[in-house]
């Protein structure tokens, strides 16, 4: 038998040691590699593993008039989730949660088995407090609430078709939610908790909780003073007349900012679901194409005023109630016309053959030159989606019928949102602005102002003196002309009405059937408000803008000076009173009156009573400000 050396074991002994501490060598490296160097990215991705993720929704941010009123804001709602490896008996869960939910069990079910770390249940969005609580209350292992939110319209229907409206994710989907929805939504948070892989929750593990941002928030240079107005005379036209539909704009001439727009038919956005989308989809304040008709010959004046092509007072015109051009007949509105007048009584009657006149002493290349300087035929460039840009005769095509018509209104198509624009123009001292609708975005949490619109200036269009002449040319149409029942006592209000023809297919004019507008501007001598109105097709009356549109934007406009707080002027034309016109009177002083006395001083007014003592110690309106016969006065007793 071989014998080993002692040589030879001692030589292997060591070449195990250095074996051993070698290998030992390596294994501490790469722990030490493993622990300190890629520790954290290893303890992060198990993390990753065993973390599930509830999510926060971030507030959207809110739309706020120009006083910080809120027209859309945000509802807070609960939202059903599901981890199911924590769910232990899947079957007893789904019944428990369809009841309460009210969809099936099978549907049910099937969110509970699913092979995912998490699922929400969709039929369980957004649900109401006292439901997510009857889910609470059942203690179902694997089922969480977790926080989402909803957007609220609290004035339902009001300015729906600017302010637009959310999807079921916040999204914006139309008007000024789309438009602004980057800025609107904000951030997501979310809750992240930890469990193992069969879904158990680990305890020794807190839970990560990832704040939202909210969404800026949006302030527009819409007036719910002046809205409300709007919204308030177009229910009550809508109601009188039937129309196909209505229009109303109102704008701050001297910055280009909206104060009011509206239309009908108008729709919930909370609910825009159950409205056809031509009606949703549709702004007609500055999608809607139509011929103005006698809206239009503003234009016309002033570019015949600043050329020095008329003299409103000492040049007169004769109207036989119609004229000759190129072998047509052009009619006026007026049966016989006229006669002679002053061109001041041109504008004032709406005459169409004086107007035919301005457009001939002008001739196309300059009426249509100042068309195009007053925005026609392109967008204004109003930061609302789905603007026109209106129709225009091309000048090559332009005969003397085209100029004829285009010069009272008739063979153009323009939108609403144009007019108003170019008349603000005319009536400002002759600048055009670019109409604008969002003011401002604010950080909710800091108030910080992060974007904010300035008006936009963008050409002169006419002179100072040319704009004072408009201005008293269209104060004397409502005192003195056709725009008589716009007339407001204490404000002096131009305008301009509009009685327009609709087209129909294959060509031709629809019989009866109008779109009846009024142009007014107020104060006449410093304008603060230009409003437009057209009613589409007015059923049970006659279809003139001077019957039907001018006393709606009559309303508008006296109420909505009132509401921003302009003051009142004496020095207004003398109102020319018409046969159907009802008298105006002042306001008798009934303070200190005694209740018999009051029955034996108002013989043509109606009166209300309010208090219980002897003595009248206030009354509304104010002695000497003028009212219709047959007005309430409302007084109160000590």
């Amino acid at each position: 038998m071989k014998r080993v050396s002692n040589v030879t074991v001692r030589k292997r002994l060591a070449i195990s040691l250095v074996l051993g501490i070698l290998i030992f060598t390596i294994i501490d490296i790469r722990l030490g590699y493993v622990q300190f160097y890629k520790g954290d990215w290893l303890t992060g991705k198990a993390r990753d593993s065993w973390s599930r993720e509830i999510p926060f929704e971030p507030e959207r941010g809110k739309i706020l008039d120009r006083n910080g009123v809120e027209l859309a804001t945000n509802q807070s709602t609960p939202t059903v989730f599901v981890v199911p490896r924590q769910i232990t008996d899947p079957a007893a869960t789904s019944e428990k949660l369809a009841a309460v939910l009210n969809i099936s069990v099978e549907k049910t079910y099937k969110y509970v088995t699913t092979r995912a770390s998490m699922v929400r249940i969709n039929e369980a969005r957004k649900i109401s407090y006292e439901k997510a609580k009857e889910v609470r209350d059942l203690n179902l292992k694997g089922v969480y609430i977790g926080e989402d939110s909803k957007r609220y319209y609290p004035f339902g229907s009001y300015l729906s078709h600017v302010l637009g409206f959310a999807g079921i994710d916040n999204q914006g989907l139309m008007g000024l939610e789309l438009s602004y929805d980057e800025e609107l939504k904000g951030e997501k948070g979310s809750v992240q908790f930890f469990s193992d892989a069969k879904g158990k929750r680990m305890g020794d593990m807190a839970d990560d909780y990832e704040e939202p941002v909210d969404g800026l928030d949006l302030r527009l240079t819409i007036d719910t003073n002046v809205q409300t107005i709007v919204e308030r005379e177009l229910d009550i036209a809508e109601a009188t007349y039937n129309p196909d539909g209505m229009i109303a704009i109102a704008m701050n001439p001297n910055n280009g900012e909206i104060l009011a727009m509206s239309s009908r038919p108008n729709f919930d956005p909370a609910n825009f679901r159950h409205v056809p989308q031509e009606i949703y989809n549709r702004n007609l304040p500055i999608w809607s194409t139509y011929e103005p008709g006698s809206t239009f010959k503003i234009i016309t004046l002033a570019a015949a005023l600043e050329e020095e092509e008329v003299d409103l007072y000492k040049d007169t015109f004769h109207d036989s109630g119609h004229v000759e051009v190129a072998g047509s007949t052009l009619h006026c509105w007026k049966r016989g016309g006229h006669g002679s007048q002053t061109f001041l009584e041109v504008v004032q009657n709406s005459c169409n053959p004086g107007f035919v006149e301005l457009g001939e002493r002008l001739g196309k290349e300059r009426l249509f030159q100042y068309i195009k300087d007053f925005g026609f035929g392109q967008k204004t460039g109003i930061d609302l989606q789905g603007e026109g840009k209106g129709i225009l005769f091309n000048l090559d095509r332009v005969g003397p019928v085209e100029q004829a018509t285009t010069a009272f209104g008739q063979g153009v198509a323009v939108t609403p949102i144009q007019q108003v624009a170019a008349v603000s123009a005319a009536v400002n001292g002759g600048t055009l602005y670019q109409p604008y609708i969002a003011k401002e975005l604010v950080d909710p949490n800091t108030g910080e102002v992060v974007m904010r619109k300035t008006p936009q200036a963008k050409k002169k269009v006419i002179s100072e003196k040319t704009s004072k002449q408009i201005r008293e040319a269209l104060e004397s149409v409502v005192a003195q002309g056709t725009g008589g029942k716009a007339f407001v006592d204490g404000y002096r209000v131009g305008g301009k009405t509009g009685t327009a023809q609709k087209s129909k297919a294959g060509g031709g004019y629809l019989e009866n059937n109008h779109i009846v507008s009024f142009m007014g501007v107020a104060p006449a001598n410093d304008p603060q408000i230009v409003v437009y109105l057209a009613v589409d097709n007015p059923k049970g009356t006659i279809q003139f803008g001077g019957v039907v549109a001018a006393p709606i934007a009559g309303e508008i406009i006296g109420d909505s000076l009132q509401a921003m707080g302009v003051p009142k002027q004496k020095d207004q034309i003398e109102k020319k009173m018409k046969w159907d016109d009802i008298p105006l009177i002042e306001a008798p002083d009934l303070v200190g009156l005694t209740k018999q006395e009051l029955q034996q001083k108002l013989y043509t007014l109606n009166l209300e009573i309010s208090g219980e003592g002897g003595k009248v110690v206030s009354q509304a309106p104010e002695p000497g400000v003028k009212i219709k016969e047959g007005s309430t006065i409302r007084v109160h007793l000590e």
